[in-house]
C-alpha cells in the first residue's frame, strides 16, 4: 500500500497508538535525537524536543513517525464513561518530561486526560498521524536486520524498528456461556458502558471481579438493583500495596510473558482495594459476591445451585486483551499461547517491542516501557549501521 503519490514513506522506527505507552516512547525518541519522518532531509529536527542524543551522521539523524487510530488525543480514555472521575481513576502516572497540569477531582478522567494528552502532543510538536488504522505489520525479506513493511489505511510505511503501543480497549473479552444468545435483555461489556441511569428500572448483573466492576456496581446500585457474579472469590487488601509489594506484583507478570505465556494484568496479581466508596458500597450491600451462573435464559441467569435470577442487563466486566492482530504477520505467538518477551522486547523478533504489554499495562509501567524500548532500538540500530 502506497501513499496517495505512490510513494513508500519510510522511517527508522514506526510506533502504532498515541496513548500513555506511545507519547512516552516518542519522547524518548526525540530525547535520543530522533526526527519525525519527512524531516531528516533537510536536517530539521522538531521543535519542542530535548534533544541530549544526537544521532545525526552521514545519513542524517535517524527519524520516527506515530501512527495513532484515534480521531484525536487522549488513547482509550477518550472513550471512557464520563461518570469516572479524577477522584476516582485508578491512579494516572505523569507523562514523562511535563507534569500534569492542576487536577479537578470532580472532572470526567476523559476530558482531562484528553486535554492533558493534546497538550503534552502540541508542547513537545511530537510527530503524530492520525486517524491511522494500521493493517499489518510484515518483514520485507528473509533478513533478520532488514525493514519492515507496516500497511495503513492511509499508505504504507517501511521501518528498522516497530514500537507496538495499541493497549487493549479495541478487544474487549466477552465470556461465552450456555444460553447467550437467547437473552431478551441487553448485554454489554464495560467498553460500551454510558450511564447507569440507563438501566433504571431494570435488575442489572454485573459479571467480573476487576476494579472495573466494584465501580460500576458501586455507580449503579444507586438507580437499580444489582447481582454481582466472579469466576473466583476476589482478594481484596485494606491499603494500597508498598513498592515492594508492587515490585512483586509486576515481577510476576514479567515471568509470564518471559515464558510465553498470555499475560495477566497487574490489577489481576495485585487484588482489589479497599476505598472509602467500596466499604460504603459493601455496608450497602452492593458487594456481595455470587458464584457464576450456568447458563443465560431469555429472562434471566441459571444460578449455580439450579434457582433463577430474573434479570434486565447483563453487564460484562470481563477485561480486555492485547490489540496485536497485525502483528499476526510476524507469527510471534509460542506455543504457550503468548508472546515470549525479553523485557519489551520480542524474544523472536528483536524489531519489535510491546509497550503497555503484560507487565508495562499499568501507567507508570508504560512510561518506563517506552524508555526502555527506545534504549533497545537505539542499540539495534547503532549495531546495523
Amino acid at each position: 500500500m502506497s501513499t496517495a503519490d505512490g510513494k513508500l514513506r519510510s522511517a527508522d522506527v514506526v510506533v502504532i497508538g498515541a496513548g500513555q505507552a506511545g507519547l512516552s516512547a516518542a519522547y524518548h525518541l526525540q530525547r535520543r535525537g530522533f526526527v519525525p519522518a519527512g524531516t531528516a532531509a533537510t536536517g530539521t529536527a522538531a521543535t519542542g524536543a530535548a534533544t541530549t542524543e544526537a544521532a545525526a551522521g552521514a545519513a542524517g539523524p535517524r527519524t520516527y513517525t506515530v501512527l495513532d487510530a484515534e480521531d484525536g488525543p487522549g488513547g482509550a480514555w477518550r472513550h471512557r464513561w464520563k461518570s469516572l472521575l479524577m477522584a476516582t481513576v485508578n491512579g494516572i502516572s505523569d507523562l514523562p518530561g511535563i507534569a500534569q497540569p492542576d487536577v479537578d477531582p470532580a472532572e470526567a478522567s476523559s476530558s482531562f486526560l484528553t486535554r492533558y494528552f493534546g497538550g503534552y502532543e502540541q508542547d513537545l510538536a511530537l510527530a503524530i498521524e492520525r486517524p491511522v488504522k494500521v493493517g499489518a505489520v510484515r518483514r520485507e525479506d528473509e533478513d533478520p536486520a532488514g525493514r519492515l513493511r507496516i500497511t495503513t489505511s492511509r499508505g504504507g510505511w517501511s521501518a528498522r524498528a516497530v514500537i507496538n503501543a495499541t493497549g487493549t480497549w479495541t478487544r474487549p473479552f466477552w465470556p461465552i456461556y450456555p444460553g447467550q444468545a437467547t437473552f431478551r435483555g441487553r448485554q454489554l461489556h464495560v467498553a460500551d458502558y454510558v450511564s447507569a441511569e440507563e438501566f433504571r428500572g431494570r435488575h442489572v448483573i454485573v459479571v467480573g471481579g476487576g476494579i472495573s466492576a466494584v465501580g460500576l456496581l458501586d455507580e449503579i446500585s444507586r438507580v437499580t438493583s444489582t447481582t454481582w457474579f466472579t469466576r473466583r472469590e476476589p482478594v481484596w487488601r485494606d491499603e494500597a500495596f508498598d513498592r515492594q509489594a508492587g515490585h512483586d506484583a509486576v515481577a510476576l507478570v514479567e515471568e509470564r510473558v518471559r515464558r510465553g505465556l498470555p499475560p495477566q494484568s497487574v490489577v489481576a496479581v495485585t487484588g482489589l482495594i479497599w476505598t472509602p466508596a467500596l466499604r460504603a458500597a459493601a455496608a450497602r450491600g452492593v458487594l456481595e459476591r455470587h458464584p457464576m451462573f450456568t447458563g443465560i435464559e431469555p429472562d434471566g441467569v441459571r444460578l449455580a445451585d439450579g434457582s433463577f435470577l430474573a434479570a434486565g442487563v447483563i453487564l460484562w466486566a470481563t477485561g480486555f486483551r492485547a490489540e496485536l492482530e497485525h502483528l499476526a504477520p510476524l507469527h510471534l505467538r509460542g506455543p504457550g499461547g503468548g508472546i515470549a518477551m525479553d523485557g519489551t522486547r520480542v524474544a523472536v523478533e528483536p524489531r519489535v517491542h510491546l509497550v503497555g504489554y503484560g507487565p508495562s499495562s499499568s501507567t507508570i509501567g508504560a512510561n518506563r516501557a517506552g524508555r526502555a524500548a527506545v534504549t533497545g532500538i537505539a542499540r539495534l540500530l547503532a549495531g546495523s549501521g
